[in-house]
């Protein structure tokens, strides 16, 4: 009986240490470097077996050394083991900007209760009322006849001189009302709650005016370009501020023989519709303009080289027609003063109006220096 007991005694110790063996063996082999593990705890348990035994070499997964590409990382397959860390070398993914609420410059945002806008081309005037010229036409809204008129613009040349590739300014440009401007967007709707003026002169007349003196300063016309806010802070008396601006500039270059005051137009139908001056020219919306040659009434507007002043107006009107068709409307001849008794070559222009955009403004004041560059014997491809 003793005998049979230490028999059973001996069995079990023999399962417990294989069972033992088991466990540390699947343990081993879920830590780093099983490999050691294993062949240590085999050479415990049995010496000849651990010699014998065949060791494969263990498997090491490549690290990626940098970021895939976008394009890789839509096509590569997923892989079932954890993403390895990254180096320290890696650079970093810029994350992507957040989408902007603010709309774009080119469309119309969300307005509460929205003006509309219809473009229009505007023809050349003839019959009564108008001096129809080579191209263009004048539309005379004086006491004075059609023939006066026409008599006054028949001469082919103009009323000054003026030196191509002088040193010396030869045309200044300035505005009296600066702050006015356009839209920002093609749209055709407006918000009745802006009142198209802005002191941003990237916006304003001033950014017309400037890309004038560029088309005439490269066509050889030495140009000055002011511009001074004659109409802010204060509206009233604005003239009387650009007059004397004007004026400065005179005595100070004498030389200088035409002065442009470059504004916009405003433009509305009876149910508040505004309209916008439109043509197009070489594929592009481009805004019309229209000058603006005052006349003398004898009594409170003094004028008295109006005549000059309109054959001027005369010929830049025909020179812009016939070198950009249906670029302008009608020039206006009407009591008007607008600074205009300072030189024999004073005159306003309007470049489209408020619904127009700054970019069609800014075109149409190109085509109009451009017209106004050969007028004066400029270089112009």
């Amino acid at each position: 009986m003793g005998l049979l007991r230490r028999c059973l005694a001996v069995l079990v110790c023999t399962a417990v240490l294989a069972g033992g063996t088991a466990l540390t063996l699947a343990a081993a082999a879920r830590l780093p470097g099983r490999t050691w593990l294993l062949r240590g705890a085999v050479l415990c348990q049995d010496p000849a077996a651990a010699v014998s035994l065949h060791w494969s070499a263990p498997m090491v997964t490549p690290q990626p050394t940098e970021e895939p590409s976008a394009a890789a990382a839509v096509t590569a397959t997923p892989q079932p083991s954890p993403v390895p860390e990254q180096s320290a070398a890696a650079p970093e993914a810029t994350p992507s900007p957040a989408p902007t609420a603010t709309p774009l410059p080119s469309a119309a945002p969300e307005i509460e209760n929205p003006g509309r806008i219809r473009a229009e081309q505007f023809g050349q005037g003839s019959g009564t009322g108008y001096i129809t010229l080579g191209a263009g036409s004048i539309h005379n809204l004086t006491q004075y006849s059609d023939a006066d008129l026409r008599s006054a613009v028949t001469t082919p040349s103009l009323p000054f001189d003026v030196e191509v590739n002088s040193d010396e300014p030869q045309v200044l440009i300035l505005h009296t009302h600066a702050t006015e401007t356009y839209q920002t967007w093609p749209d055709l709707v407006y918000d009745p709650d802006f009142t198209a003026r802005s002191q941003n002169n990237e916006l304003n007349m001033c950014a017309v005016g400037e890309r004038m003196a560029q088309v005439l300063n490269a066509a050889g016309i030495n140009t000055l370009h002011d511009t001074t806010l004659h109409d802010s802070p204060s509206y009233t008396e604005s003239y009387d501020r650009s007059y004397a601006t004007t004026q400065a500039y005179l005595e100070k270059y004498p030389s200088i023989k035409v002065v442009l005051d470059v504004h916009r137009d405003a433009i509305e139908d009876a149910d508040g519709t505004r309209v916008k001056p439109l043509c197009t020219v070489n594929g592009e919306d481009t805004a019309q303009v229209m000058i603006i040659a005052g006349c003398d009434n004898g009594s409170s507007i003094r004028l008295p080289n109006w005549r000059l002043n309109l054959r001027f107006a005369a010929a830049w009107e025909d020179a812009m027609e016939s070198r950009t068709p249906g670029l302008t409307r009608p020039v206006m001849c009407a009591y008007r003063y607008y600074n205009q008794d300072l030189t024999t070559g004073s005159l306003l222009i309007e470049i489209g109006g408020h619904a127009n955009t700054v970019a069609e403004a800014v075109r149409g004041g190109q085509y109009a220096a451009e017209a106004l560059a050969v007028l004066l014997g400029g270089h112009v491809d």
